[in-house]
């Protein structure tokens, strides 16, 4: 039991990311390691040794996550034109989550976490995103993906081939000649600064100013998008003026990283505190914002690590006054 407990540990945090590859949501892959380990301890007297541990814990994986995609429509960001009538999201992955826990863990790559590739690999049947995952993604041989996939060498090539193609056709064009970073840049980081200031003051020019020419943002589950300067500085104008009915609140910001890009959890206040209202995820290009998804579930905070409430300032004049006073 304290030898499975072990390789419970020691794998968690890589199937975690594997299972949110194939599925695209982070609550789906927490229950379907679960699932991994549940199917791991019954079968672990069927275990012979032929492969390594991780190798097998994989294969259970990839199959849970197989049986758990079968019959189900793909997830989706609103910028797909292409939307399933019965669309569901795709969720953020917390960049805390990422961190390797054991020295011989890799790190995981920027380009094969990023909301772009999650949502491209979307588009690809399942077997072709298992085989596409397991071979161009983790570095497994046509022949250890088959023996996962319960198939041949020769249909995981052929299964790679398709999926190869059919993401050419859905990542972003910059894709082929961007090298991607482990972590968001100084100038993205600096570009994520200055927009959170930008948003916390209600600073609608300054986020202008920020923004690409063609921008996109979205605000998933709210199946709108926006596309341009223009089109998004009026939406803020509106939702940022207290004299309009789209009136949001003020706002307040934590940076974090998620899909390693920039990001922050934003909170909004009309009355009382500032409460959850969205994890915003960034990409930058050249300095500017190129496209801002803004997620709003305040169930995926604590994932996070970002707190649930922020006091604000008049509530905490009452605190520290209370401190201070021994109350």
């Amino acid at each position: 039991m304290e030898e499975f407990e072990a390789l419970v540990r020691r794998h968690q945090g890589e199937l975690r990311v594997h299972c949110y590859r194939m599925l695209g949501s982070l609550d789906e892959a927490e229950d379907l390691v679960q699932e991994t380990f549940l199917r791991a301890w019954r079968n672990i007297d069927r275990f012979e040794g032929r492969s390594s541990p991780r190798a097998w814990l994989y294969r259970i994986a990839t199959n849970a996550c197989l049986d758990a995609l079968d019959g189900r429509s793909r997830r989706a960001l609103p910028y797909d034109p292409s939307l399933p009538a019965d669309v569901r999201w795709l969720q953020p992955f917390p960049d805390r989550l990422l961190e390797p826990t054991q020295p011989e863990a890799v790190a995981v790559d920027r380009e094969t976490i990023e909301l772009a590739f999650l949502a491209a690999i979307q588009h690809l049947p399942p077997r072709q995103r298992a085989a596409l995952i397991l071979c161009d993604v983790l570095g497994w041989p046509a022949k250890e993906a088959a023996a996962a996939l319960d198939g041949s060498a020769a249909s995981v090539n052929s299964a790679l081939q398709r999926a190869r193609a059919t993401l050419r056709d859905h990542l972003p064009a910059r894709r082929q000649d961007w090298t991607p970073s482990p972590a968001p840049t100084a100038d993205e980081r600096a570009a994520l600064r200055r927009y959170m200031s930008a948003v916390e003051h209600a600073d609608v020019a300054a986020v202008a100013e920020l923004l690409a020419r063609e921008v996109r943002a979205a605000m998933p589950p709210y199946p709108l998008w926006m596309r341009g300067r223009a089109a998004v500085v009026e939406a803020l104008s509106e939702s940022w003026d207290p004299r309009t009915p789209h009136y949001v609140g003020r706002f307040r910001m934590i940076p974090t990283g998620a899909n390693r890009q920039p990001a922050a959890a934003a909170y909004t206040r009309r009355s009382g505190d500032f409460l959850p209202f969205a994890i915003t995820v960034l990409r930058v290009e050249d300095g500017r914002i190129a496209e801002m998804t803004a997620f709003h579930d305040a169930a995926l905070f604590p994932a996070f690590g970002v707190p649930m409430k922020i006091l604000a300032p008049d509530r905490l004049n009452l605190v520290d006054t209370g401190s201070r006073d021994g109350g």
